[in-house]
């Protein structure tokens, strides 16, 4: 079908008449440690994305788009299956306590480091109804992404890093064991894009692009480093080796749309574009946001997201309506017109707001659950945190309109904050506004019993207080 006819009945899809119309294909970017202003469009001042820049004017921009989970693993299982992290138990990267056992008061919740097969995907959905689907890159919930819908799998393991770096050989990693010598591992995860987009002319795709950038080891991109070093120093960022990693990012990206372009495909494929939680700290700062990867801060848990579908949601399109992740698994099935399962979906279609339909009156809260531990960085990186020791420690958190609460398990420490008027979380609410902090723990506690969230409570043996009020004076 011409393109043009195509785009005319893709619009009818997000009027209502989704059935009737062609299924577009669905290409999901979904970065690693890619923080809210790491790239140009959302202010960074000396990290360059002018791909990434175009498509987010030509959609729609979510300046308050959240991740499930302030780490990886939690974050994607929520991506895939749309639930909230009480339901699949995957709390953390690992199952062990991160961190000294010493400066923990409670034992933690370890919860699975595996998705269970049992539990539907989008993958499987879009496959269900005629999609070819491929995951391109970091999977990290199991050995295996294929029995999790995808057809093909272009480097995915249980692994959270890029397998031996970002240049080959890339160990034990599908269909990465060819990679040419001094070939960036995101350029050959591109080209393997570009090749299964091109092999499926017949049917809808979907790709789930998932490039290990920019999560660490922090490693050049070589052919990019003199340009940088070149370029002077942004105030807000200036991480040379992460700026080349950025630009190769956007530059794969690049090369995949000229190729959507060349083939007349453009206009039929929805591009999403997110990032599985904040931006790594030491190298990176999401100001005026507080907190990086790891905190339930802002700058933990905000991320970038933008919707680009031509022809179909307006270009220069913002939004700043609260949403999250889990969002995407209902909106993906709205595109496909395809049926959501029967299991229980968390998270909410962004079809009418990329309509530009109003929110409505209704604010829906929004609700993250981390009952376990993760160490600090170190080094000095602890100013944005909950204390020296801990990125964060088991809590809780909700965000009701421009509220935010979070609970912490250990002692019933509450911070409240008032994002419009403090988005950079300087200024604990809870003591001067009880009543409103008592509200939101109240929503809280009731969403924890609903969903049948596990609240560590346990005291752990190996807490050694004089070792901890130690280790915080140091």
């Amino acid at each position: 079908m011409h393109s043009v006819a195509k785009c005319f009945l893709a619009v009818a899809c997000l009027t209502g008449a989704l059935h009737a119309a062609p299924k577009p294909n669905i290409l999901l970017i979904y970065l690693d440690d890619f923080g809210w202003k790491d790239a140009s469009y959302m202010g960074s001042d000396f990290y360059e994305t002018p791909n990434l820049d175009k498509l987010a004017r030509g959609g729609m921009v979510f300046t308050d788009a959240y991740a499930n989970a302030a780490n990886c693993a939690p974050s994607r299982a929520s991506l895939l299956c749309g639930q909230y992290t009480p339901r699949h138990r995957v709390f953390s990267v690992g199952t062990k306590l991160r961190g000294n056992p010493k400066h923990s008061r409670l034992k933690h919740i370890p919860g699975t480091d595996t998705l269970d097969p049992g539990v539907a995907t989008w993958a499987q959905v879009l496959r269900s109804t005629g999609y070819r689907t491929g995951l391109f890159g970091k999977w990290h919930l199991s050995n295996d992404p294929k029995p999790y819908g995808f057809d093909v799998n272009i480097g995915g393991t249980h692994g959270g890093g890029p397998p031996g770096g970002y240049y080959p050989p890339h160990k034990n990693a599908p269909g990465l064991s060819s990679a040419p010598s001094g070939e960036w591992l995101t350029d050959t995860l591109a080209k393997e894009v570009m090749l299964f987009i091109d092999a499926e002319k017949s049917r809808p795709w979907c790709v789930y692009l998932a490039p290990f950038a920019v999560h660490t080891p922090i490693q050049a991109k070589q052919d990019l480093v003199g340009k940088y070093e070149a370029k002077a120093p942004g105030k807000l960022h200036k991480n040379i080796a992460m700026a080349t990693m950025i630009q190769g990012v956007d530059d794969a990206v690049g090369k995949i749309i000229g190729v959507l372009e060349k083939s007349g495909e453009r206009g039929d494929t929805v591009i999403i574009f997110t990032s599985d939680n904040g931006g790594y700290g030491p190298v990176t700062d999401m100001d005026p946001l507080k907190g990086y990867k790891g905190t339930y801060y802002e700058g933990g848990i905000r991320v970038p997201l933008f919707v680009n579908w031509p022809g179909v949601i307006k270009p220069g399109s913002v939004s700043s309506t609260p949403v999250i992740a889990t969002d995407l698994f209902p909106t993906i099935c709205e595109f496909a017109g395809a049926e959501k399962p029967s299991q229980d979906l968390d998270g909410k279609s962004l079809v009418p707001l990329l309509r530009g339909e109003a929110p409505g009156s209704d604010e829906r809260p929004l609700f993250w659950h981390f009952p376990t531990y993760l160490e600090s960085y170190g080094g000095g990186h602890s100013s944005e945190q909950h204390d020296p020791l801990f990125r964060t420690r088991p809590c809780g958190v909700i965000r009701l309109g421009d509220w935010k609460l979070i609970e912490y398990f250990e002692d019933g420490t509450l911070e409240l904050f008032h994002l419009s008027d403090d988005i950079g979380e300087t200024k604990n609410l809870a003591k001067s506004m009880p009543a409103k902090a008592e509200e939101l723990l109240s929503r809280l506690e009731d969403w924890r019993k609903g969903i049948n969230a596990p609240v560590p409570r346990e005291p752990n043996p190996e807490f050694d207080e004089k070792a901890e009020a130690e280790a915080r004076r140091r």
